[in-house]
């Protein structure tokens, strides 16, 4: 059993030949011999060596953020930033901007006048002294009027400071934090936690290149989705741990390739966009070199928007903008004006809270003067944002998007814009027939009425509103009117021709067109009567002249003086006597007995009754007025009559003289177009115009009346007067000033006597009751 279990051990095995060398052997062929003693003795073969070499692939060494030789003497410890970045090796070479060519030349002139003094050994001191002189008044008259177009060429200077630039100079210690958590890390965005003066802050900022190695690294500034959803992930990290937030901003835009798109770039600035509405911290954004479109809005919405003097912030570029309407980028620097995207534009629109100044030249200039400029704009900020509570905090940054936006009025529109504009469809309001305004203006006469009796000085009592919505009705007559004559298109060019000339700088508008425009009024005075609205025009006129009639007096009641009012009082008191009201009464009711229908028909008895009241009414009132100092003089029935007269005579004679008088005339019609172009808030241009065009109108109709027998008469008259009043008492002077003054000539009645209803329609807005404006400022 031993035997069949376990066999004699024989061969090889049993000298201790190893496995291995019986298996290798085997394997060559040979069985049972050593693959060492075959080598020996039957092949003999010399004997080899074998190495094991590796080829190590060669990899980028890992750029640790901390320095190999840290200092451990640096304030805040060893490692107060920590970031990849670093600074420079070699100092970047200068950039010569277009504009900056002159100054240039000036630095060149300076250079070989001190090497010229280093080669000679003379003294250029003075010299050298004058040219740094020139060169610096040259930069800073350079620098303090750029254009538009000039400050976004700054704001893309390939040697501004980049975002990390200035986070290096204003922070004391700064760690710099990656990725958005969902496998990406967009270089292009920059985010990491720092401190000023003590107080942590969140920075996130677009990064540049300052090279072109660094510039593709860095996307040229142009995040992805990912460096968005980083940017939210830090917002979110620095809400929940309370740190106030500043972004900086310098992107031409988001980054607009195939791949971004896919992966949801609109999506990832709208979420930062309704993100950043609702943080509960503060946040300061400050645009340090162009900000482009959403790219950097996503990162500026914000409580305060700060802008480097010569950053820009704008919907497209200038380039863009030309291109899309002027078809070609050359035309950039007229957009660049039109699109105002500088920073005293922006501050002036309030889209900008303030701007943070730079040196001359640019911040590339002096980055580190730069970077305390903007340090000083973040702290003030800061502490005037962390006063607030969390809701007016969010109530802050809500309204400061809310408020912006405004337009202007009263600016005329180019008329080639015009024509191109959205006409603004105006909802159909039923217009009121003649009936129904003709009830509103007698019942505004009864109320007018009822307060003369119950007040010395009625108000206006609504006669405003109804003046405006007569001028608004008899506004659309003539539309209708002219739109029947077909003089429609007519009166819209001749309007259009008159508002380029307002444009123009010239005072005065040109004879042309005036002459175009008298035409254009004597056509349309000519035909108006065939137009089929010309009753219903007629009608609201008349009601228009009734109601600026009622005004202009209640004005004048108005402007009444304390002397007037008083004797119109004691007059009043004196009809209230019970002896005095009673002899009325009575005297009323004896007439209404007689039946009569006018004084004529009265009896001598009943006319000597009426004369004995009005005598002792005229004692009474006498009396009254002696306390004030005061006499009743009777003028003579004749003496009114030829002062009448002369009145009647005095507009009669202006009138011819301006009818006959084309210079009078067209200054009168220009002064009516200005005023009414002015409306109610005149600049101090038109103010101008409109005193220059009274004076001169003023000065053509005195000399014309001089030159007349008006003058004689008029001084023959004041003559009868003063010999009239001398002849019963003493004269008292304010009463003859009263009566003289009635025989004034007064312009503005002129004007209105010699003004037309038609001529108001030429430019809109001046009607029969602006005229009576036209007038008061003659």
């Amino acid at each position: 059993m031993a035997s069949m279990l376990h066999p004699p051990v024989t061969g090889n095995l049993a000298f201790g030949t190893p496995v291995s060398d019986l298996l290798q052997s085997s394997s060559n062929g040979v069985s049972g011999v050593p693959l060492r003693t075959l080598g020996r003795a039957r092949l003999g073969m010399s004997k080899r060596e074998f190495a094991i070499v590796a080829k190590v692939r060669k990899v980028k060494k890992h750029e640790y953020p901390w320095p190999d030789n840290a200092d451990p003497n640096v304030k805040g410890g060893v490692l107060s930033h920590l970031s990849p970045f670093k600074p420079l090796k070699e100092k970047p070479k200068p950039v010569t901007l277009e504009f900056e060519k002159p100054l240039v030349a000036l630095q060149k002139k300076i250079i070989d006048v001190q090497k010229m003094a280093n080669e000679t050994g003379l003294d250029f001191t003075d010299q050298i002294i004058s040219l740094e002189n020139k060169y610096q008044q040259a930069l800073k008259d350079l620098y303090t009027h750029l254009t538009p177009i000039q400050r976004v060429n700054i704001a893309r200077h390939p040697n501004r400071p980049t975002f990390l630039d200035h986070i290096f100079n204003i922070t004391e210690k700064f760690v710099e934090l990656h990725g958005d958590r969902g496998g990406y890390d967009d270089p292009a965005i920059v985010t990491g936690l720092g401190s000023i003066n003590g107080r942590s802050y969140m920075f996130i900022g677009q990064q540049k290149g300052r090279n072109t190695k660094e510039n593709i690294m860095r996307n040229f500034g142009m995040p992805t989705p990912h460096g968005y959803r980083k940017a939210l992930r830090m917002m979110y990290y620095a809400d929940h741990h309370g740190f106030p937030i500043v972004t900086f901003i310098d992107t031409p835009g988001a980054y607009a390739d195939l791949k971004s798109e896919e992966l949801g770039q609109g999506e990832a600035i709208a979420h930062n966009l309704r993100t950043m509405f609702g943080l509960k911290v503060p946040i300061v954004s400050i645009v340090m070199g162009e900000g482009g479109s959403g790219g950097a809005l996503a990162i500026g919405c914000c409580n305060k928007m700060l802008m480097l003097e010569n950053a820009v912030f704008y919907v497209a570029s200038p380039e863009a903008c030309a291109a899309i309407l002027w078809k070609t980028a050359k035309a950039s620097p007229k957009a660049a004006e039109k699109l105002k995207i500088t920073a005293t534009e922006l501050t002036k629109l309030q889209i900008s809270d303030g701007i943070i100044p730079e040196p001359l030249g640019g911040a590339h200039a002096d980055p580190y003067w730069t970077s305390q400029q903007i340090k000083s704009a973040i702290v003030e900020s800061m502490d005037e944002l962390l006063k607030m509570d969390t809701e007016e905090l969010l109530k802050h940054r809500s309204l400061k998007y809310r408020k912006l936006g405004g337009f202007q009025e009263g600016i005329p529109q180019d008329p080639i814009k015009k024509a191109h504009m959205k006409k603004t469809e105006k909802p159909i309001v039923p217009r009121p027939d003649n009936s129904e305004l003709e009830g509103e203006v007698e019942k505004l006469k009864e109320q007018i009425l009822k307060a003369k009796k119950s007040s010395a000085a009625p108000p206006d009592l609504g006669m405003n509103e109804m003046i405006d919505k007569l001028k608004e009705e008899i506004d659309y007559e003539y539309s209708v009117a002219a739109k029947s004559l077909g003089l429609k298109d007519k009166i819209v060019m001749l309007q259009e021709e008159f508002a380029k000339a307002r444009n123009s700088k010239d005072q005065q508008i040109q004879p042309a067109l005036l002459d175009k425009m008298q035409k254009l009024k004597d056509e349309f005075d000519q035909n108006l009567h065939t137009a089929p609205n010309y009753e219903s025009l007629s009608i609201k006129l008349g009601m228009l002249k009734e109601v600026s009639t009622a005004k202009s007096l209640s004005e004048k009641n108005k402007e009444a003086s304390p002397l007037q009012l008083e004797i119109q009082k004691k007059y009043k008191d004196i009809l209230d006597q019970p002896g005095i009201k009673q002899k009325i009464e009575a005297l009323k009711a004896e007439i209404g007995n007689t039946g009569a229908s006018g004084v004529e028909d009265l009896d001598q008895g009943l006319k000597a009754k009426i004369g004995q009241v009005k005598k002792e009414i005229e004692s009474e009132l006498a009396d009254a007025l002696e306390p004030l100092g005061l006499r009743v003089n009777k003028i003579p029935v004749p003496v009114k009559t030829k002062v009448d007269e002369l009145n009647k005579e005095s507009n009669k004679i202006i009138k011819d003289v301006i009818s006959h008088s084309s210079e009078l005339k067209s200054k009168i019609e220009l002064l009516k177009i200005e005023v009414a172009s002015a409306g109610k808030t005149p600049s101090t241009e038109s103010k101008s115009k409109v005193q220059a065009l009274q004076q001169e109108i003023k000065q053509g109709i005195e000399k014309a009346i001089n030159s007349s027998a008006l003058k004689e008469k008029f001084e023959q008259l004041k003559a009868e007067i003063a010999e009239a009043i001398q002849s019963s008492e003493e004269t008292n002077g304010s009463l003859v000033s009263a009566i003289i003054e009635q025989t004034q000539v007064r312009v503005e009645e002129v004007i209105m006597i010699f003004d037309t209803s038609v001529d108001s329609k030429l430019h809109k807005g001046l009607h029969m009751a602006e005229l009576s404006q036209v007038s008061t400022h003659v």
